[in-house]
């Protein structure tokens, strides 16, 4: 039996500034949406559609990048789709975000901001290496957290 995959890889421009909140147990939620076009041919001509997609940052790569993560700016996501699902009001509902493992920052922003080639796992970490400490272990994900630890 083969095994499953689940593996999204994403570049896109932010639609707004990222959010970046601590939950109530200390690990940082860096959350942000992209738009993603696509061009698409209609009979002659050729039309763009765009497509929008929530990312999820947890922990320290939303912390490095928050000042860099802003509206306009062109960016590569590597991640996973998780779907969230919940009940409210008596009836079901579902979203599914993207948990992002990797964010590349590609070009400066549309207003021409620059420092367009910071990746996030290759942030400075000159004190991690001089003296190495044991991270806090990240959670998987919102079934990790009681209802009032996420704070969005």
């Amino acid at each position: 039996m083969a095994n499953d995959i689940n593996v999204v890889v994403l570049v896109g421009r932010l639609v707004r500034d990222c959010e970046l909140r601590s939950t109530t147990g200390g690990f940082s939620v860096c959350k942000f949406s992209i738009a993603v076009n696509r061009r698409k041919r209609v009979g002659d001509s050729w039309e763009d559609e765009v497509n929008f997609f929530n990312i999820v940052l947890w922990g320290r790569q939303g912390e490095a990048l928050k000042q860099y993560l802003t509206k306009g700016r062109q960016i590569s996501v590597q991640g996973e789709l998780r779907q969230n699902r919940w009940e409210q009001n008596g009836q079901s509902h579902s979203t599914v975000e993207i948990y992002a493992n990797n964010v590349e920052l590609l070009s400066g922003s549309r207003n021409g901001s620059s420092d367009s080639n910071y990746n996030s796992n290759s942030a400075p970490r000159s004190s991690e290496t001089k003296n190495p400490q044991p991270q806090p272990q990240v959670p998987a994900g919102p079934e990790d957290f009681e209802d009032d630890d996420i704070p969005f």
